[in-house]
């Protein structure tokens, strides 16, 4: 695989020709049925196990493989080349692609219940890339019962694919996160050993994996009390056969204020459960001003800040599948953001004839466009480069893998792009 960018007079068939592949096979993996035409700016994933590099003065093969991640012996064995120290300027060499060279990971992915018909055919598209699947989510009551999802099917179709599924438990009440809900779970231990049996009974009732704990909003002063519902949990978890894992707000040091992060301790989530999700995303969100929804230096502050605390081996990276467009001027308590696929981020760009910018600080693709009655609005959304960035961030730092937010969101190349870096860990037969 590579990644081209638009640029002005490209054609699919000259980009084709460039890269030695078909037209077809790139108008499959980019899905580009429902754009007008190739947008500048716009990345395409080249579906394709070679590249060609025309030699320079002074190149030689050891430099020009170690330049592609290569060996001499594949260029020359590609090549048919009979004498190694006689390549010469202006000669093209045909360069053999290395695919899943960054190792071993974890893929995590959270979908949100809508109907069977569209929950099986959102993970028959994506299952052979996962590890695990998080339906979101079963959600605490005050007596320490359960909400009900009906999960069978996500979870049947998960299983298809040897797909881990993740009971997601959460203090989502009434459209958030409740802080007194979970504050009464935490400081009631009658209450959290129901909770814990009521998690058990599911789990074995519907052969879930493991446990993705995501309390949000909690108390900064109950941070040990939550800390010791974790390790509640892991004990009467872990000798039935089962994971627990947690979701964490990011953040680049230790915060002990504030309730979407004071009480999530990084240093005793890392010691307690078996593996943590960080929620990379959201520095741009919908009620706030135009930026990139995971920036890629804010989130290497927050991976830079966790694996100092946490053991790499048991963080999972979230990544975002999506983006958001804003109307102009952004007024704070105005209208807020729609979130939009990158599918659809690239429809709006080709139909207002805006051209894609990268913005190279957050590693993210943006534009701005004029609607219909002649408002301004920008887009930041997510495209194979930003996806590259990030997940060299998962070799980078040596971590378990990475975690979606959300699935059903139209954004192929981001499966082309994981798929060519990594293989994919399956923990179930």
């Amino acid at each position: 695989m590579d990644i081209h960018v638009v640029r002005q007079g490209d054609s699919l068939y000259t980009i084709a020709q460039r890269y030695g592949t078909g037209v077809d096979e790139i108008y499959l993996a980019n899905q580009l049925a429902d754009l007008p035409y190739l947008i500048v700016g716009q990345t395409l994933v080249i579906p394709t196990t070679e590249v060609t590099h025309t030699v320079r003065r002074g190149d030689t093969l050891f430099t020009i493989a170690k330049r592609y991640g290569t060996t001499t012996a594949s260029i020359i064995a590609l090549n048919a080349i009979e004498n190694p120290d006689r390549i010469e300027p202006g000669m093209t060499l045909r360069i053999p692609v290395r695919e899943k060279n960054y190792g071993f990971i974890e893929v995590n992915a959270y979908i949100e219940p809508s109907t069977p018909q569209r929950e099986t055919q959102i993970i028959r598209e994506v299952g052979q890339y996962l590890t695990y699947l998080s339906p979101f989510s079963y959600q605490v009551r005050e007596d320490g019962s359960l909400v009900p999802l009906n999960d069978a099917a996500m979870l049947a179709e998960a299983r298809a694919h040897r797909t881990a599924p993740l009971l997601v438990i959460t203090n989502f009440r009434d459209g958030n996160f409740d802080t007194e809900l979970v504050d009464t779970i935490l400081n009631n231990t009658a209450l959290q050993d129901t909770l814990i049996a009521n998690m058990l009974s599911v789990m074995r009732a519907k052969r879930y994996y493991g446990v993705n704990i995501d309390f949000e909003r909690i108390s900064p002063e109950n941070r040990q009390a939550y800390n010791n519902f974790l390790r509640r949990v892991v004990a009467a978890l872990r000798p039935q056969g089962f994971v627990t894992s947690t979701a964490l707000a990011p953040m680049d040091a230790d915060v002990k204020t504030g309730a979407w992060h004071g009480a999530h301790d990084y240093a005793a989530h890392g010691e307690i459960v078996d593996f943590v999700v960080i929620m990379t995303y959201e520095w741009g969100w919908s009620g706030g001003p135009p930026y990139a929804v995971a920036p890629i230096d804010l989130v290497e502050d927050v991976i830079r800040y966790a694996v100092s605390v946490i053991p790499s081996r048991k963080i999972i990276m979230g990544m975002p599948l999506y983006g958001y467009d804003w109307r102009l001027p952004y007024m704070p308590g105005g209208d807020w953001a729609r979130r939009v696929s990158p599918q659809r981020a690239l429809q709006i760009a080709a139909e207002r004839g805006a051209e894609i910018r990268f913005d190279r600080q957050t590693a993210s693709p943006t534009f701005r466009y004029y609607d219909d009655d002649g408002a301004e609005h920008e887009v930041w959304f997510e495209d194979a480069r930003s996806v590259r960035e990030k997940l060299l961030l998962v070799n980078k730092y040596d971590l378990r893998g990475v975690s979606y937010w959300v699935l059903g969101v139209e954004f192929p190349q981001n499966w082309i792009v994981l798929d060519s870096m990594f293989n994919i860990v399956k923990v179930v037969p």
